[in-house]
């Protein structure tokens, strides 16, 4: 059996834009859907939607007979939970808040065997060596895996060229709401400092010869760090697709009642 291909690494050093969905849902039936929507990549979100290993898993084999490329970004850089979270697959993982070098060095040590990492043997315990079914595994393991750190806070930005620097290292993603955040000015990452502050990290990233990414559900905002040469961009995220589609379907059928004359009575 050969390892498994990471379509979503390869296309990486392609020149087209690789457009991506959030997936918030937390169940293999939800990503399954979103999988079938003709999406470049979707995140299984283990940071901000209520999922864990065993759901993640679900979430993986789900997807799996279509061309979407899962990642997946765990809660935190614990070495522990990186070892699980490729033990049942993933292939590409997104870390949050990197904000050092040495962070991201701990990080490409948690997915490598020693003696370039810590990363623990499962064998024929996982899924990701197809319970032994994939040959030469240990050592070809990281030829399939990517590594995305994420870069949101002012420290991380000051720190972006060394990060992106670090060998191992696929590429940086960039998390516009928390770097907002962090540099005051909460829930407005068009303000100029935050924008700004975005582009430098973005051209550091392609200076340093790695990918760069980015959360831009406004087109407006797509477009523009497209330009700037952001190479995987998450356009959607599915949770906020439902709720705006509802809204907007409930207040079509409401409108008409509301707007309607009073029939006469006689």
């Amino acid at each position: 059996m050969n390892m498994p291909h990471n379509a979503f690494k390869a296309a990486l050093n392609s020149s087209a834009t690789q457009y991506g969905i959030w997936a918030g849902f937390a169940t293999g039936y939800a990503a399954e859907i979103v999988a079938t929507t003709g999406y470049d990549w979707m995140l299984i979100d283990g940071e901000h939607a209520p999922n864990t290993v065993p759901g993640v898993l679900a979430q993986l084999q789900a997807v799996a007979p279509y061309s979407t490329a899962p990642v997946v970004r765990a809660v935190n850089g614990d070495a522990n939970l990186i070892k699980q979270l490729l033990d049942i697959g993933a292939q590409t993982l997104m870390i949050p808040m990197v904000e050092t070098a040495a962070q991201a060095q701990a990080l490409v040590r948690a997915m490598r065997y020693p003696p370039h990492g810590i990363r623990g043997v499962g064998g024929g315990l996982t899924r990701a060596t197809r319970w032994d079914g994939v040959p030469d595994y240990l050592n070809t393991a990281h030829e399939q895996l990517c590594l995305i750190v994420q870069v949101e806070s002012r420290t991380g930005v000051e720190n972006v060229a060394a990060i992106a620097a670090v060998e191992g290292v696929d590429a940086v993603f960039i998390g516009p709401a928390d770097l907002s955040i962090g540099l005051g000015h909460a829930g407005n990452p068009g303000h100029p400092e935050v924008q700004e502050r975005i582009q430098y990290a973005v051209n550091a990233t392609l200076a340093a010869g790695k990918a760069c990414g980015i959360l831009a559900p406004n087109e407006e905002d797509a477009r523009r760090y497209q330009r700037w040469g952001c190479q995987f961009i998450a356009v959607a995220i599915d949770i906020s697709l439902l709720r705006q589609g509802a809204m907007a379907t409930l207040a079509h059928h409401r409108e008409p009642a509301a707007t309607q004359a009073p029939s006469r009575t006689y």
